[in-house]
């Protein structure tokens, strides 16, 4: 068969992955979005722990957040790098269907482990980074696998030019691995143990934490998602990116400065005065690129605008470029020492950290599913455009209930801890100041059930389209698809 012959064959995707990938995510969405409101009852009536080990509130904790950004997002991600790779690349997935195959379930079963493991009580207590040695060997495995099949397709591409969302998926894959490798280095205390202790110690382990910590949102949370933006917007917008050229300047200040960035969670304590202001100035320099990129972003809807009306799932994805801005303009704000001292240890940062965690994360989440979904069950829409228009709204007042809320709260406590009477005395003490709150987390709870009941909606939606037994486009095996289509 000559050459020429070769490259007029159609290229099958492999799509059977990537709807497997999306399910789960829809799935651990869900159970993120419940345990969150289930978690925002505790803090309100901590009656509601029930009494129990295994509901207490420093257990479920790290399952809400584990299943919020390594279950939902990390399949989102994985998910969507798969299907963006091929389409840009005109390539199928490089290993066949057996091993992307493996690295779902893979995936799937760290997950579900990693879960189990809080609840019964084993954890390393890091922030991001909780699951125990042998868990963490898992993952190891699973994410070289799939970075290999990331980069042999690649490989293997028939564009000659690498679009700049696989370069930010590339980054993700290849930062994360190394800031796994690094934070988790431990020493178990029996080969069969499921215990082990850090080979770090004291400031040095806080610093190697916060460094995988704050890149873990840098490079999973930020740099993946990006990937997400600069596909799906355009495809959905069927506009052209507005600047290449700043997706490149966006992509490479990104990468170099969001690496220095952890130690501003470390001010005011052991770590050197010079790591602290370094970690400082380069959040503040994170401003440039990071907004570089919400105006691309933003401005590639230029001639576009009208589509916001009649396309509900577009308008999840250009508000999440919104809340990007916003949450990368907070961020570098609280890095500073000064503004620091008043938010630390407060509900600002969990404020910050949702307002970046729902309005970013998932909305351009939603907004890639929402593409997603017609494209790969090869529907013609969404089962039902109104409800996406209704998930828009409703989670879009619970994100504003709970972020609002958590800045007021927060603001709230950082004053009342620090404020003395004439005598230098405290003012307040510190159930004061949780009294005092307590409104704002029954706000922060409402703001929950509304996000809960949004996702509630568009997993219904998802149900019905995949259901749906009109298909508009008959004559391909299951699970794959023919490049051009």
């Amino acid at each position: 068969m000559s050459d020429h012959t070769l490259q007029a064959m159609p290229v099958v995707y492999n799509e059977e992955v990537v709807r497997k990938f999306m399910i789960a995510a829809m799935f651990w969405a869900v159970i993120a979005f419940t345990l969150g409101t289930y978690l925002a009852l505790e803090l309100t009536w901590p009656t509601f722990n029930l009494g129990y080990s295994f509901t207490n509130f420093g257990r479920l904790r790290p399952v809400h957040t584990s299943a919020g950004i390594f279950a939902f997002g990390g399949s989102m991600l994985f998910g969507t790098a798969m299907h963006v790779v091929q389409r840009t690349c005109r390539a199928r997935l490089w290993g066949g269907p057996a091993l992307a195959n493996f690295i779902f379930w893979g995936y799937q079963f760290f997950i579900v482990m990693a879960a189990l493991s809080y609840v019964m009580g084993y954890s390393k207590s890091r922030e991001y980074a909780e699951p125990e040695w042998h868990i963490d060997l898992w993952l190891t495995l699973i994410w070289v696998l799939m970075t290999i099949v990331y980069v042999g397709t690649l490989l293997r591409r028939a564009e000659p030019h690498i679009y700049v969302a696989n370069w930010f998926y590339l980054a993700f894959l290849i930062t994360v691995a190394m800031l796994h490798i690094v934070n988790n280095l431990s020493l178990p205390v029996s080969f069969f143990g499921a215990k082990s202790y850090s080979l770090f110690s004291g400031v040095q382990d806080a610093m190697v934490q916060w460094w995988y910590g704050h890149n873990a949102v840098g490079f999973f949370l930020t740099a993946g998602f990006l990937g997400m933006m600069y596909y799906f917007i355009p495809k959905a917008a069927n506009r052209p990116i507005y600047s290449y050229r700043l997706s490149i300047v966006h992509f490479w200040a990104l990468i170099f400065l969001y690496i220095w960035a952890g130690p501003h969670h470390l001010h005011y304590t052991a770590l050197p005065d010079w790591t602290q202001t370094l970690g400082m100035a380069f959040s503040i320099m994170l401003w440039m690129p990071s907004w570089g990129g919400m105006i691309n972003g933003l401005m590639t809807l230029s001639g576009a605008w009208d589509k916001l009306r009649t396309d509900p799932g577009l308008r999840f994805s250009v508000t999440a470029v919104g809340f990007y801005g916003m949450a990368t303009f907070e961020g570098p704000v609280m890095s500073i020492r000064s503004v620091n001292s008043l938010s630390h240890y407060t509900d600002w940062g969990i404020g910050h950290v949702h307002s970046g965690a729902l309005g970013w994360v998932a909305f351009i989440s939603f907004g890639a599913m929402y593409y997603l979904i017609p494209v790969l069950w090869k529907r013609p829409a969404m089962w039902s455009q109104r409800l996406v228009a209704w998930h828009y709204w409703i989670a879009t007042l619970g994100i504003v209930f709970y972020i609002t809320s958590m800045w007021v709260a927060g603001i709230m406590q950082g004053l009342m801890w620090r404020a003395y009477d004439s005598f230098g005395f405290l003012q307040y003490s510190f159930i004061e100041s949780v009294v005092a709150v307590h409104p704002f987390y029954i706000i922060r709870m409402i703001g929950g059930v509304c996000f809960l009941a949004g996702g509630l909606m568009m997993a219904f939606n998802m149900f019905m389209t995949i259901r749906d037994p009109q298909d508009s486009r008959q004559g391909f095996p299951s699970g794959l698809a023919v490049a051009g289509e």
